[in-house]
């Protein structure tokens, strides 16, 4: 493998947020925004708005609610969790093909000042 097909390799497996939020805003049907966080609604505050959440430690069990036609975006705290990489092998064993991690995580995500909503 060469140092080009690490760096495809890497961008066919992740997502930034502004290539995302171009993504939902040209096509957001087509895809499904989950936060794996294994946190309770109190510690994690807020999420990426329109996201599902299935904590991490749940998906194997949750394969059932996950739509295989759509593109997949796992995301997590920011660039130290490796919450959505674990997310994302399962789901990849799992035969999902079009699963991506969001670069950066929700910190990304709010560092940009993009949408979020309140988890009550």
């Amino acid at each position: 493998m060469t140092l080009a097909d690490s760096v495809r390799n890497r961008l066919a497996l992740t997502v930034s947020p502004m290539d995302l939020l171009f993504e939902l805003k040209k096509h957001p049907d087509d895809i499904l925004i989950i936060d794996v966080r294994n946190a309770p609604d109190n510690i994690k505050k807020e999420r990426i708005r329109g996201a599902v959440s299935i904590p991490q430690n749940r998906i194997q069990q949750s394969l059932n609610q996950i739509d295989r036609n759509r593109m997949i975006v796992l995301y997590c705290w920011e660039t130290w969790c490796n919450l959505a990489a674990k997310a994302q092998l399962t789901l990849l064993e799992a035969g999902y093909n079009n699963v991506r991690e969001l670069s950066g995580g929700i910190a990304a995500w709010k560092a940009l000042s993009l949408d979020t909503e309140e988890l009550v």
